[in-house]
Protein backbone atom coordinates (compact mmCIF):
# COMPACT_ATOMS: atom_id res chain seq x y z
CA UNK A 1 0.00 0.00 0.00
CA UNK A 2 1.29 3.46 -0.86
CA UNK A 3 1.59 5.74 2.18
CA UNK A 4 1.26 9.51 2.39
CA UNK A 5 4.96 10.02 1.63
CA UNK A 6 4.62 7.80 -1.42
CA UNK A 7 1.46 9.62 -2.47
CA UNK A 8 3.37 12.91 -2.32
CA UNK A 9 6.12 11.35 -4.41
CA UNK A 10 3.48 10.06 -6.82
CA UNK A 11 2.10 13.60 -7.04
CA UNK A 12 5.63 14.87 -7.69
CA UNK A 13 6.13 12.20 -10.34
CA UNK A 14 2.83 13.09 -11.96
CA UNK A 15 3.89 16.73 -11.92
CA UNK A 16 7.09 15.78 -13.63
CA UNK A 17 5.10 13.86 -16.22
CA UNK A 18 2.80 16.73 -16.83
CA UNK A 19 5.72 19.00 -17.36
CA UNK A 20 6.84 16.70 -20.12
CA UNK A 21 3.68 17.26 -22.01
CA UNK A 22 3.91 20.96 -21.59
CA UNK A 23 7.42 21.23 -22.88
CA UNK A 24 6.62 20.54 -26.50
CA UNK A 25 3.02 21.36 -27.31
CA UNK A 26 1.98 24.61 -28.98
CA UNK A 27 0.03 23.82 -32.17
CA UNK A 28 -1.67 25.89 -34.80
CA UNK A 29 -2.35 24.68 -38.29
CA UNK A 30 0.28 26.18 -40.58
CA UNK A 31 1.24 25.50 -44.14
CA UNK A 32 4.49 23.56 -44.45
CA UNK A 33 6.28 26.63 -45.83
CA UNK A 34 4.90 28.95 -43.10
CA UNK A 35 7.23 27.67 -40.37
CA UNK A 36 10.48 29.68 -40.28
CA UNK A 37 13.70 27.64 -40.65
CA UNK A 38 14.66 28.53 -37.06
CA UNK A 39 13.18 30.34 -34.14
CA UNK A 40 11.59 30.15 -30.72
CA UNK A 41 8.05 29.31 -29.67
CA UNK A 42 6.71 30.02 -26.17
CA UNK A 43 3.73 28.00 -25.00
CA UNK A 44 1.77 27.15 -21.89
CA UNK A 45 0.04 23.84 -21.31
CA UNK A 46 -2.50 22.08 -19.17
CA UNK A 47 -2.27 18.35 -18.40
CA UNK A 48 -3.84 15.55 -16.52
CA UNK A 49 -1.15 13.33 -15.02
CA UNK A 50 -1.74 9.70 -14.07
CA UNK A 51 1.01 7.78 -12.34
CA UNK A 52 1.89 4.82 -10.21
CA UNK A 53 4.55 4.66 -7.49
CA UNK A 54 6.18 1.93 -5.42
CA UNK A 55 8.21 2.40 -2.25
CA UNK A 56 11.28 0.30 -3.03
CA UNK A 57 13.19 1.12 0.19
CA UNK A 58 13.09 3.60 3.03
CA UNK A 59 12.96 7.11 1.50
CA UNK A 60 13.18 5.64 -2.04
CA UNK A 61 10.19 5.64 -4.39
CA UNK A 62 10.11 4.81 -8.09
CA UNK A 63 7.28 5.03 -10.56
CA UNK A 64 5.93 5.74 -14.00
CA UNK A 65 2.98 7.37 -15.67
CA UNK A 66 1.65 9.45 -18.50
CA UNK A 67 0.39 12.99 -19.11
CA UNK A 68 -2.19 14.06 -21.64
CA UNK A 69 -2.97 17.62 -22.37
CA UNK A 70 -3.15 20.57 -24.71
CA UNK A 71 -0.78 23.43 -25.44
CA UNK A 72 -1.47 27.06 -26.20
CA UNK A 73 0.94 29.28 -28.13
CA UNK A 74 1.48 32.37 -25.97
CA UNK A 75 0.69 34.61 -28.97
CA UNK A 76 -2.80 33.06 -29.29
CA UNK A 77 -2.02 31.40 -32.65
CA UNK A 78 0.87 29.81 -34.50
CA UNK A 79 2.91 26.64 -34.03
CA UNK A 80 1.51 24.13 -31.54
CA UNK A 81 -1.51 26.28 -30.64
CA UNK A 82 -4.38 24.08 -29.40
CA UNK A 83 -2.30 20.99 -30.16
CA UNK A 84 -2.37 17.72 -28.23
CA UNK A 85 0.54 16.47 -26.12
CA UNK A 86 1.19 12.95 -24.89
CA UNK A 87 4.06 12.16 -22.52
CA UNK A 88 5.28 8.99 -20.87
CA UNK A 89 7.64 9.24 -17.90
CA UNK A 90 9.51 7.49 -15.14
CA UNK A 91 10.61 9.02 -11.87
CA UNK A 92 12.78 8.23 -8.91
CA UNK A 93 12.70 9.87 -5.51
CA UNK A 94 15.56 9.33 -3.08
CA UNK A 95 15.89 11.30 0.14
CA UNK A 96 13.27 13.86 -0.98
CA UNK A 97 14.90 14.56 -4.37
CA UNK A 98 12.85 13.58 -7.42
CA UNK A 99 14.21 13.17 -10.95
CA UNK A 100 12.09 12.50 -14.05
CA UNK A 101 12.84 11.17 -17.52
CA UNK A 102 10.60 10.42 -20.46
CA UNK A 103 9.33 10.94 -23.97
CA UNK A 104 6.71 13.30 -25.40
CA UNK A 105 4.88 13.97 -28.63
CA UNK A 106 3.58 17.50 -29.26
CA UNK A 107 1.36 18.34 -32.15
CA UNK A 108 -0.71 20.70 -34.18
CA UNK A 109 -4.39 20.29 -34.92
CA UNK A 110 -3.44 19.31 -38.51
CA UNK A 111 -1.64 16.16 -37.30
CA UNK A 112 1.99 17.35 -37.64
CA UNK A 113 4.06 16.18 -34.65
CA UNK A 114 7.29 16.90 -32.74
CA UNK A 115 9.01 14.08 -30.79
CA UNK A 116 11.15 14.70 -27.70
CA UNK A 117 12.93 13.02 -24.84
CA UNK A 118 13.31 14.90 -21.60
CA UNK A 119 14.87 14.99 -18.16
CA UNK A 120 14.22 17.18 -15.16
CA UNK A 121 13.91 17.40 -11.41
CA UNK A 122 11.53 18.78 -8.82
CA UNK A 123 12.91 21.98 -7.31
CA UNK A 124 12.61 23.17 -3.70
CA UNK A 125 9.82 25.57 -4.75
CA UNK A 126 7.70 22.62 -5.94
CA UNK A 127 8.18 23.23 -9.67
CA UNK A 128 9.43 20.54 -12.02
CA UNK A 129 12.07 22.05 -14.28
CA UNK A 130 14.07 20.53 -17.09
CA UNK A 131 14.77 20.26 -20.78
CA UNK A 132 13.48 18.34 -23.77
CA UNK A 133 15.76 17.33 -26.61
CA UNK A 134 13.85 17.46 -29.90
CA UNK A 135 14.29 14.14 -31.74
CA UNK A 136 12.46 14.96 -34.98
CA UNK A 137 9.01 15.50 -36.35
CA UNK A 138 6.47 14.97 -39.12
CA UNK A 139 4.93 17.30 -41.71
CA UNK A 140 6.09 20.90 -41.31
CA UNK A 141 8.26 19.73 -38.39
CA UNK A 142 10.18 17.18 -40.49
CA UNK A 143 13.90 17.63 -39.82
CA UNK A 144 13.34 19.70 -36.66
CA UNK A 145 16.08 19.79 -34.01
CA UNK A 146 16.47 21.81 -30.86
CA UNK A 147 15.60 21.98 -27.19
CA UNK A 148 12.61 22.93 -25.10
CA UNK A 149 12.85 24.11 -21.52
CA UNK A 150 9.93 23.57 -19.18
CA UNK A 151 8.67 24.60 -15.76
CA UNK A 152 5.56 22.90 -14.35
CA UNK A 153 3.56 22.88 -11.15
CA UNK A 154 0.44 21.11 -9.94
CA UNK A 155 -2.59 23.34 -9.91
CA UNK A 156 -5.02 20.93 -8.27
CA UNK A 157 -5.22 17.80 -6.16
CA UNK A 158 -6.32 15.38 -8.90
CA UNK A 159 -3.30 15.36 -11.20
CA UNK A 160 -3.92 18.74 -12.86
CA UNK A 161 -0.66 20.25 -14.07
CA UNK A 162 0.21 23.63 -15.58
CA UNK A 163 3.41 24.28 -17.51
CA UNK A 164 5.28 27.00 -19.34
CA UNK A 165 7.74 26.04 -22.08
CA UNK A 166 10.06 27.56 -24.66
CA UNK A 167 11.01 25.67 -27.82
CA UNK A 168 14.20 26.80 -29.56
CA UNK A 169 14.43 25.01 -32.92
CA UNK A 170 15.96 24.79 -36.37
CA UNK A 171 14.77 22.86 -39.40
CA UNK A 172 17.38 20.80 -41.26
Amino acid sequence: MIGIASANVTHAGALASLFLFAVTGTGHVLAADALPKSGSVSVHSGYWAVGEAVTVADKHVQGHGNNRGITFNDTGSGPLHLGPTDCFYTFSTAFDRTKVKGYCTFGDTDGDRIFTDFAGAIQSDGYVQGKHDVDGGTGKYSGIQGTMTFKCKYSGSNGELECIQRLDYRLQ
